[in-house]
């Protein structure tokens, strides 16, 4: 194990891009086709949970009842919906301060890792042109527990090959601090106080990360 190098590990959706506007999109247009109103609202039910999950969600609003498949059909048609929302996807969708924030980390040489639930990760990474900042890509292509069970954050740092206890998560789902909190290392919310109040630090977006802190995390 490398004590004296950290690693920071990020979500994805909503910490480093904001795609989870495509998956609103996506899921609105299932939801139209069945008649059932799937407003912003009720969207925030669907943060950190799976495609699967999501489904049953959306179905229970309009207390639709399904076969499994008909939600087979409907997950493909989502999965399509969305990755064509992410054909034009480029730099600018990367969140304000998070490329500082990889570059600095990249130039003190500490383990930059993405631990994510989303399969689609990769493509997203390349399109928003920082693939090269991470040393490690877990997706759900990679675990079987979702969030929060902290597998995704603890096969990011054995990939790594430093100690989760040296491992800082940046999370912007009560599901992801979760995780990070029962795999004992240190997580950052950014998003809301009052729904991510478990997290050690809270930011409201990246913007506001000094410096100053990131080097006293890696010290």
């Amino acid at each position: 194990m490398n004590n004296n190098k950290k690693a920071f590990i990020f979500d994805l959706d909503g910490v480093i891009v904001d795609t989870a506007k495509y998956h609103f999109l996506a899921w609105q247009k299932i939801a139209q086709s069945l008649n059932i109103n799937f407003t912003h609202e009720d969207n925030e039910l669907l943060k950190g949970v799976s495609r699967v999950r999501s489904l049953d969600i959306i179905l229970g609003l309009g207390n639709v009842q399904a076969s499994q498949e008909d939600k087979d059909k409907w997950l493909i048609q989502k999965n399509e919906d969305y990755l064509s929302y992410l054909v034009d996807m480029d730099e600018s969708e990367i969140l304000p301060g998070v490329a500082k924030i990889l570059k600095l980390l990249k130039d003190k040489n500490q383990g930059i890792a993405l631990g994510s639930a989303s399969k689609n990760a990769r493509p997203i990474l390349e399109k928003t042109g920082i693939l090269s900042y991470f040393d490690v890509i877990v997706d759900g292509n990679d675990v079987t527990n979702a969030k929060p069970d902290p597998e995704v954050f603890l096969k990011a740092a054995q990939l790594l090959n430093i100690d989760p206890k040296n491992s800082i998560v940046f999370e912007d789902s009560v599901a992801g601090i979760q995780a990070a909190n029962i795999g004992e290392m240190v997580s950052v919310g950014i998003g809301e106080e009052t729904i991510l109040h478990e997290a050690d630090y809270i930011f409201k977006d990246f913007t506001q990360i000094e410096t100053s802190f990131i080097e006293k995390l890696i010290n």
